[in-house]
């Protein structure tokens, strides 16, 4: 794979690609975005904190949401 980055200094950018030899005759794909445009469409980091609280457990539904956690867990362990 080939990265890199420019900043063009006007709208005719002109662009002469050396391709890598093991590249030729596949179909390769050239993406051009602004960067910053990028980083503005980022996913968040930490995709679970969104979901934080939001399951309303009773305590006896979470304690049976906890042994069944544990039980299937548990399944790994046997011999097959």
């Amino acid at each position: 794979m080939i990265r890199t980055t420019l900043t063009p200094q006007d709208t005719n950018l002109q662009l002469s690609l050396n391709i890598p030899e093991d590249y030729v005759g596949k179909k390769i794909e050239v993406l051009i975005f602004a960067v910053d445009e990028a980083k503005e469409h980022s996913i968040a980091k930490n995709k679970a904190a969104r979901y934080r609280g939001a399951l309303q457990l009773s305590d006896e539904q979470y304690i049976d949401l906890q042994q069944h956690v544990k039980n299937i867990r548990n399944e790994w362990d046997r011999d097959i």
